[in-house]
């Protein structure tokens, strides 16, 4: 009877050790957080360079017609000015000036003014690239400074000659006689003042103003005869 109870116990206890625990679910693990895709700067478009000049000596090649012995100042006293200017189609470009030493940092001054004023100039090319010749620049509407000639009508040597004058878009300023005739076609339409137009001049203007500051005088306060694109400094 003892064994008889015995073998019960045991077939119980077997009985309870094959019953498992139910196993708890693991816990789903949470989704790592969704990156948002980085997002895009739009890009700023570039602006206009900055206004910059070079000041150099002149080498006698880059002068070879408007430049000879004899004239009224030494090659060694001309400076060759390179700098940005504001083109008739909107954009920045860069030009060549010849004024004499004295008067580099007068021409930088208003150069560097009537670029931030966005103020336009058809070309800036040294007067060699037409050689030499006043007439061939100024019908191309070239913007030029050093020259060693005579002033127009005269026997006397220009302010030009000198590397103290600057012509600034002859075709939109140009030289008027006291009847109001001029020698270029092209810049017929442009003798009155004062007159609207892009590069025009005209009396007490930005451009007459930055002149003025440096101490340079406008060809278009002479009497009688009218030179719209002409400053000189101490005038003539």
């Amino acid at each position: 009877m003892k064994r008889v109870s015995a073998l019960v116990m045991v077939l119980a206890a077997a009985a309870c050790a094959g019953q498992q625990k139910p196993v708890a679910s693991a816990a789903q693990a949470p989704a790592p957080p969704t990156t948002a895709p980085p997002t895009e700067t739009p890009s700023t478009p570039a602006g206009p360079p900055e206004f910059t000049a070079k000041i150099s000596k002149v080498s006698r090649d880059r002068v070879p017609y408007s430049w000879r012995p004899g004239c009224p100042v030494p090659l060694g006293d001309l400076r060759l000015i390179t700098m940005t200017y504001w083109g008739f189609d909107d954009r920045a470009h860069t030009g060549e000036l010849i004024v004499r030493e004295t008067v580099t940092d007068d021409i930088v001054t208003v150069f560097r003014k009537l670029y931030a004023e966005r103020w336009p100039i058809k070309k800036m090319e040294l007067v060699d690239a037409y050689k030499g010749d006043d007439y061939d620049s100024i019908d191309a509407d070239n913007t030029s400074a050093f020259n060693c000639r005579p002033a127009t009508g005269s026997s006397n040597w220009s302010k030009h000659a000198y590397g103290q004058a600057i012509d600034i878009n002859p075709r939109e300023n140009p030289y008027v006689t006291a009847d109001g005739g001029t020698a270029h076609q092209n810049a017929k339409k442009f003798t009155e003042r004062p007159m609207d137009g892009k590069g025009v001049i005209n009396p007490r203007d930005k451009v007459v103003k930055a002149f003025a500051a440096v101490g340079w005088e406008w060809g278009g306060y002479w009497s009688g005869t009218k030179d719209y694109q002409h400053f000189s400094k101490g005038g003539g």
